[in-house]
């Protein structure tokens, strides 16, 4: 086995690696080095093995979210080596065990889901070019012309459909933000990515609230109907939750 360590997250002492967990790593097989009170879920790595492939992350986030399923985890940076198993307890461990504690008590019996909600920009180009006099008529004055021309208006046309589609990003955003705050602890609003994107929300959800919140997710989806295509991610590691460096 190789000395340096790849270290995933943070959990309790008395945490067990599922054997399936074991395997499914980047590197030797995941296994939990542990202090009297808490455990880091580490792997066996070559130091000189650049990380940082899609393989990589898919395979730092398949474990998180398989510890997650059997009790709170803190997951750390994607990437974190440290160089041996004595460095993981006595400089992450140790000198981190009030604040690793305290972040476990807080994330017991929660586990974050994440939406993802994009447009369908046909159907919203389509509002937008009925619901905006302007652009209809810019629309109507630029189709004919050949591609030489027209090229102010259709620059207009173009700022005019990105600020109506804004507006609307920003309307739905609270629509979505609104549908799911009550059955969540805490959420972390992101800008959707791209024309297209709407926003992404990352809840915190306790136990006992997961079935509300996936009910409440399925009726958003079907109040936004065609225009909105909605994703959720979940149960998973608390990713949005914990502090960064």
């Amino acid at each position: 086995m190789n000395d340096a360590r790849y270290v995933y997250g943070v959990v309790r002492a008395d945490a067990q690696v599922d054997p399936e967990v074991a395997g499914s790593g980047l590197g030797d097989g995941v296994e939990l080095v542990r202090t009297d009170v808490l455990a880091a879920v580490v792997e066996g790595i070559d130091p000189s093995r650049p990380i940082g492939t899609r393989k990589d992350l898919v395979a730092h986030s398949s474990v998180l979210n398989a510890m997650a399923l059997s009790g709170a985890v803190v997951p750390l940076r994607f990437g974190t080596v440290l160089t041996d198993e004595d460095s993981v307890a006595d400089d992450l461990l140790v000198p981190m065990q009030q604040e690793f504690t305290e972040l476990l008590a807080e994330l017991d019996h929660h586990a974050q889901y994440t939406l993802s909600a994009r447009y369908d920009l046909d159907v919203v180009l389509t509002e937008v070019v009925r619901e905006r006099p302007d652009v209809a008529a810019l629309r109507e004055q630029t189709s004919a012309l050949p591609e030489d021309l027209g090229h102010p208006d259709r620059i207009r046309m173009g700022e005019l459909v990105a600020q109506a589609v804004q507006a609307k990003r920003d309307q739905d955003g609270v629509v979505v933000v609104d549908a799911v705050s009550p059955y969540s602890e805490a959420t972390v609003v992101k800008e959707g990515r791209g024309m297209d994107g709407l926003v992404e929300v990352a809840c915190l959800v306790a136990d006992e609230s997961r079935d509300a919140f996936e009910e409440a997710a399925e009726t958003l989806a079907r109040d936004l109907g065609d225009r909105v295509r909605m994703r959720m991610l979940g149960p998973i590691a608390p990713y949005d939750f914990v502090p960064g460096d």
